[in-house]
């Protein structure tokens, strides 16, 4: 496993541009979100969004699978998004939330079989800038761990996964922190987890 190490969780241009390439070319990595540490990879390239669902063991047939974009205009590319789901995102992000929304046909058919994705912007400036880098929203998901060290301590995740993922973004300590889930894809928003 590679490691790129960053400072203040903030990645230099010629850092972006390393991790945005390796992920282009199907790689997979871990890097600091605004909440946990994720797993993540090209949400566009199907291989690699069945090797982070194997690694997770997530069957998305029956479990949501959320994307990391850049900004409010990536999401649209990606998801239907109604007035009241553009305003939640505008008052809301970045931050740490998920919008649960109406998937498109540009994401690949691991997403088109639940015809749902979930939708963060995270306030997490290396995370928007990977995404924006790579023209594409980023497949993430939160790193599992056996206890808190494995999950807040970049040196821990990367050794619980070495072999397993191809790079881990280092920053700094990690926090057990979930996003508030809002499911935007009836008429009216539902919370379905608090912060």
């Amino acid at each position: 496993m590679k490691t790129i190490k960053i400072w203040n969780d903030n990645a230099s241009e010629k850092q972006i541009s390393e991790i945005a390439a390796m992920l282009e070319d199907g790689q997979t990595a871990i890097i600091p979100t605004d909440t946990m540490y994720a797993l993540v990879c090209d949400a566009t390239n199907l291989r690699s969004v069945e090797r982070i669902c194997a690694l997770k063991g997530i069957n998305p047939e029956k479990t949501n699978l959320s994307i990391i974009c850049a900004d409010i205009s990536m999401a649209s590319e990606y998801a239907r998004m109604s007035d009241t789901a553009y305003r939640l995102l505008k008052e809301n992000t970045p931050g740490p939330y998920t919008l649960l929304l109406k998937a498109v046909s540009s994401l690949p058919r691991a997403f088109r079989n639940r015809k749902v994705v979930g939708v963060r912007i995270p306030a997490n400036e290396t995370a928007r800038a990977i995404a924006a880098r790579l023209g594409r929203p980023l497949l993430t998901t939160t790193v599992e761990y056996r206890d808190e060290d494995y999950a807040t301590n970049p040196e821990l995740i990367a050794e619980a996964y070495d072999g397993r993922i191809d790079l881990m973004v280092e920053g700094e300590q990690g926090e057990i922190r979930q996003s508030k889930i809002v499911d935007c894809t009836g008429d009216n928003p539902v919370v379905i987890r608090e912060l």
